[in-house]
């Protein structure tokens, strides 16, 4: 891993608390200093996805587990129950491969972004959070399933698939982005805030089925409007 970030915010070793959400960069080889492990020489460790924000888990690391992270670029943790090393999916084969670790302002959780080949739970289950309340969907986990859904597509087409069908023909593709953004102007002219709604849902789909033909990701579209804020 080239880098690694660490939460802004707070102020800590005499760094100047970061502006605006930003994240202060911290070299891989320095972040494990950061860390301030309890009595038993743990510290919390949040997983998530680092494509839509999803919390996938909550473990434990000791230090040996956190720079086998950073070193094999796959999640470690440590089984209080089984008092040793743990790497995440050493059985079941789902693996969570390391984007990137950040530790929080009293040095006390770490937070793993990742990006999962698998199921978290051992439920088989996406996420060990399953259980509780409605709430909204996440705005960029709803797209960024629709983009694993369409990869999928791409790769393994079923018979029928519409998805498919736009990859093969680029120029029925291009043709349906621009109908579809014109019925977005329409709606959002004439029509009510649900049918808008309706229609851009439509314009984002076949959006990302444009991306994807192009073999751009959500992760560089993002990449681009992050790089304009302010």
């Amino acid at each position: 891993m080239n880098g690694a970030t660490r939460s802004a915010g707070c102020s800590a070793n005499g760094r100047t608390p970061t502006i605006g959400g930003a994240l202060e960069e911290i070299a891989a080889q320095d972040l494990a200093g950061l860390l301030q492990f309890d009595d038993r020489g743990l510290v919390v460790c949040v997983v998530q996805d680092h494509r839509n924000g999803e919390v996938l888990m909550v473990g434990y690391m000791n230090r040996e587990a956190f720079e086998r992270t950073q070193q094999s670029g796959e999640l470690h943790l440590f089984s209080r129950s089984r008092q040793r090393l743990w790497h995440k999916g050493e059985t079941s084969g789902n693996i969570q491969r390391l984007v990137g670790l950040r530790v929080d302002c009293d040095g006390d959780a770490v937070l793993a972004l990742v990006e999962p080949q698998g199921p978290a739970c051992h439920t088989g289950n996406r996420t060990c959070f399953y259980r509780g309340t409605a709430t909204p969907p996440l705005a960029l986990g709803v797209l960024a399933d629709l983009e694993r859904t369409i990869a999928g597509r791409a790769l393994s087409p079923p018979p029928g698939s519409y998805t498919a069908k736009l990859l093969a023909n680029p120029a029925l593709l291009r043709a349906k982005v621009r109908e579809e953004a014109e019925e977005v102007c329409v709606a959002a002219e004439r029509e009510s805030e649900q049918r808008t709604a309706e229609e851009a849902a439509d314009l984002l789909y076949h959006l990302l089925v444009l991306l994807r033909s192009r073999a751009v990701g959500l992760d560089a579209v993002c990449g681009v409007l992050d790089g304009r804020r302010g």
